[in-house]
């Protein structure tokens, strides 16, 4: 009798030790970022807050990404947006992510942000434009960006996009902060309710078009936008080759509804991949983008408003080289 129970339990201990064993080996097999037995590759999407518009534009593409045979499935990951986005693709971290062409510039540059950590981009596609809005209260006596000389102004967080946009754009007519009247480190919601209260005559916005907070401020005020064009877009052009022309139509009910078009700049976001990837990983998932953006399942706003033709041109970083061998064959690449 002692002899069988002691066979039963070593029986039982050996089943436990290969189940412990099997355990191991499948979580070892589940890595981020690793490949799976048939050769799909896992990636990880780097977007930004849950709050903003790059985390649902990577909610949107993860189950159109997945579709493609090389890839076993994408992670969505929120992070602090642009900067971090690029320093985790070099780190290893990221596979892909959405940026701002003038972050990206300053890692290709080793500036700003960046300073002397020059860093490879390679892009897949341009997306949507952030557009630089300046907005002032009619009866401020604000036509132009020069009239906001001796102006209160809300030009955004300390260190934001905004106020870098902000004041490139001061920059352009000679002006600086110690031209202004008062300056604000606003965020938008702040700054529109300060413009409300009729403690600032003007803010700046950098954003999709529209942004809700605009809108919300043009239901209770009567705003005028001071267009970005001429000289100034030029020279601003000239400077910082991330900026480019940018229109807010008029009569557009989703863009403000406007009397008349307002003629500004904005930054262009870009959707970049890890020089690692592979060429034909990358034009698949570039074939798949580009598909997409044809069809009717668009779900972010955002994502509408790009024109998938251009997706391949005027980029502040190179195209990695599947995304290009991908643009050349359809022929969407200008010479």
């Amino acid at each position: 009798m002692k002899k069988q129970l002691i066979l039963v339990m070593m029986l039982a201990l050996s089943m436990i030790l290969a189940a412990c064993g099997g355990s191991d080996s499948q979580a070892n097999g589940n890595d981020e970022g690793s490949s799976s037995d048939s050769g799909a590759q896992s990636l990880v999407f780097g977007t930004g807050g849950t709050s903003g518009t790059y985390y649902p534009i990577g909610g949107s593409l993860k189950p159109i990404f997945e579709e493609s045979e090389s890839v076993g499935n994408v992670t969505v990951e929120s992070t602090g947006a642009s900067v971090a986005n690029i320093q985790n693709i070099k780190d290893g971290l990221n596979q892909m992510a959405i940026v701002m062409s003038d972050v990206a510039h300053s890692a290709l540059n080793g500036n700003g942000q960046f300073e002397g950590n020059e860093t490879k981009v390679e892009a897949m596609a341009g997306m949507y434009q952030n557009v630089v809005q300046v907005v002032a209260l009619e009866g401020s006596g604000i036509e132009s960006i020069k009239d906001l000389k001796g102006k209160k102004v809300g030009v955004g967080k300390v260190g934001s996009g905004v106020e870098q946009s902000a004041q490139k754009v001061l920059e352009a007519v000679d002006l600086t902060y110690d031209d202004l009247g008062k300056v604000t480190h606003t965020g938008y919601a702040d700054s529109v309710q300060e413009m409300k209260n009729g403690n600032l005559d003007a803010a700046f916005f950098t954003s999709g078009v529209p942004n809700s907070n605009i809108t919300d401020l043009m239901q209770q005020q009567d705003v005028k936008f001071v267009e970005i064009k001429g000289d100034i877009a030029k020279s601003l052009k000239e400077k910082y080759p991330f900026y480019k022309d940018y229109t807010i139509p008029a009569g557009e009910e989703a863009k403000y509804n406007l009397d008349s078009k307002v003629q500004t700049v904005g930054i262009q976001n870009m959707l970049i991949v890890s020089p690692d990837l592979s060429e034909d990983l990358v034009y698949d998932l570039t074939k798949r983008y580009y598909e997409y953006l044809g069809s009717d399942e668009i779900s972010v706003g955002a994502l509408k408003q790009i024109n998938r033709d251009e997706s391949g041109n005027g980029l502040i970083a190179p195209l990695h080289p599947g995304a290009k061998k991908f643009y050349k064959e359809k022929g969407l690449l200008e010479e």
